[in-house]
């Protein structure tokens, strides 16, 4: 409707100042003239010259020997700045090899619906046929945190150069994705706190990863089939949100692609797949199944995260990418392979990473584990146990749960050194959670002693002369051969 009710545009300007209209006309009958070798010479010199040409060149320079000067009238007018502005698509897109017409998108603020999206619009189907844009993307203002026009007079001004210096350039691109865009922006020092706190847990991800990589090789890798459950599915998270990140990057929906990675570097990863295989990773024996089918999906965590985070932590992402480079550099075998993260290309997932029906299975099982730890909880804050390894809960599941979830490791899951299953509602005083049906447990201590090494609490730790459990002393041994 913009564009159908808008009147006639008028192009022309009557102002000192702006590109000038080249028009001559005739004083016999007021046509202008229209001369292809006339505008030819004309465009030459404003080529060469620019468009103050016009004005400092005899009208004998453009109008040649064909016609007398006398008889035509120099137009003096300029070109309306917006038409001016409309035609950038041609001089800038069409004139430069390494670029292409139309252009991907055109990116603008709010204000310009009526005024450079329209204008741009209006000279491309004018004089093309067709928009100059495929695309064109709208944001807001950016405002100061209480929504506040920002102004050096009241002081409330945040410039990226400060943001830079005080925070990083990687998060203030980190507070433009984690922005929603479609709605006016606000930005101040507690805002940036916040995103300079979502930061550290990309961070804190890629340096665990890093951290527990070590020697890792490609060769090593466990292969899919022989991977355990857990490990299935954080390879099915990475299907999910790698279908997330090329559609919303398509849309142009940077606030969900962000949202979704932080979600997964907090929450699928650090709270939930960082902090149960951590037993594994440092007190496994480096051989073991477990600890190799961990360091195998770290490294697809690695070179997923490292490719999706570079257009938008493009020094830290290649801060971690060139860190591995150097950990690896006397290795056979490489993860990294370019010179720079973004050299790179989003890595393709094999189809078989996506699993719903083990994705429905794991979201039972952690569904127990909250059970579990909100059960604990009260032991902790009474001083009772100082770590959950000193529990060993019983744990009440329906049929339908314990038969589902009955080849699950519930003391692996919940770090604790003990787990009993039973079916069954469970005690009346066992602890619940309400949004959680079908699981009851009872908090309690374990038995047996300390292993000095991993710290779980086990009845063979007291007969080893170091104080060790089983696993810890096949570890060990096999650490000393």
């Amino acid at each position: 409707s913009m564009i159908e009710s808008r009147p006639d545009w008028c192009v022309s300007r009557q102002r000192v100042w702006g590109v000038p209209l080249p028009i001559f006309v005739r004083k016999s009958d007021g046509q202008p003239l229209r001369d292809p070798k006339v505008i030819e010479r004309i465009a030459e010199a404003y080529e060469l010259e620019g468009g103050d040409a016009w004005f400092n060149s005899p009208p004998s320079r453009f109008l040649g020997n064909d016609y007398d000067p006398d008889d035509f009238e120099q137009g003096r007018d300029v070109v309306e700045v917006w038409f001016d502005s409309g035609a950038t698509h041609s001089f800038v897109l069409e004139k430069r090899p390494e670029l292409k017409w139309p252009a991907d998108l055109y990116l603008e603020g709010s204000d310009q619906h009526r005024g450079w999206f329209h204008s741009s619009l209006l000279v491309g189907v004018g004089t093309r046929g067709r928009a100059p844009y495929d695309a064109i993307l709208t944001h807001g203002f950016v405002l100061d945190e209480k929504g506040n026009k920002m102004s050096k007079s009241l002081g409330n001004v945040t410039a990226p150069d400060d943001v830079a210096k005080d925070f990083g350039i990687d998060i203030l691109r980190l507070w433009v994705v984690a922005s929603d865009y479609s709605d006016d922006l606000r930005i101040g020092p507690a805002i940036l706190k916040h995103s300079a706190d979502a930061y550290r847990r990309f961070r804190n991800s890629l340096r665990f990863i890093l951290g527990n990589l070590g020697e890792f090789q490609p060769s090593q890798a466990v292969a899919y089939d022989d991977l355990p459950e857990l490990e299935r599915w954080v390879l099915h998270r990475l299907s999910e949100l790698d279908a997330l990140v090329r559609t919303s990057a398509e849309a142009y929906d940077f606030h969900r692609l962000y949202t979704e990675l932080h979600n997964f570097c907090a929450v699928d990863l650090s709270a939930l797949y960082f902090d149960i295989r951590k037993d594994a990773l440092y007190c496994d024996a480096p051989d073991s199944l477990r600890a190799r089918a961990a360091r195998t999906v770290l490294a697809e965590c690695f070179s997923c995260l490292t490719a999706w985070l570079a257009p938008i932590l493009c020094f830290t992402a290649e801060e971690a990418w060139l860190t591995r480079r150097k950990d690896e550099a006397e290795l056979p075998e490489k993860l990294v392979d370019t010179d720079s993260v973004h050299l790179r290309v989003i890595p393709e997932i094999p189809a078989q990473w996506s699993n719903a029906a083990l994705a429905d299975k794991w979201a039972d099982v952690f569904a127990v584990r909250r059970v579990i730890t909100t059960a604990l909880e009260p032991l902790r804050q009474e001083k009772t146990i100082g770590s959950s390894l000193q529990a060993a809960p019983r744990v009440f599941l329906s049929a339908d749960k314990a038969a589902a979830l009955a080849d699950v490791d519930f003391t692996e899951v919940a770090i604790v050194s003990g787990v009993t299953i039973e079916t069954g509602e469970g005690p009346a005083d066992a602890v619940r959670v309400e949004d959680i049906a079908g699981v009851a447990v009872t908090p309690q201590l374990a038995a047996g002693e300390k292993c000095q090494r991993c710290w779980q609490v086990l009845p063979e730790v007291s007969a080893h002369p170091d104080h060790l459990c089983a696993r810890c002393d096949v570890a060990v041994a096999g650490a000393g051969a």
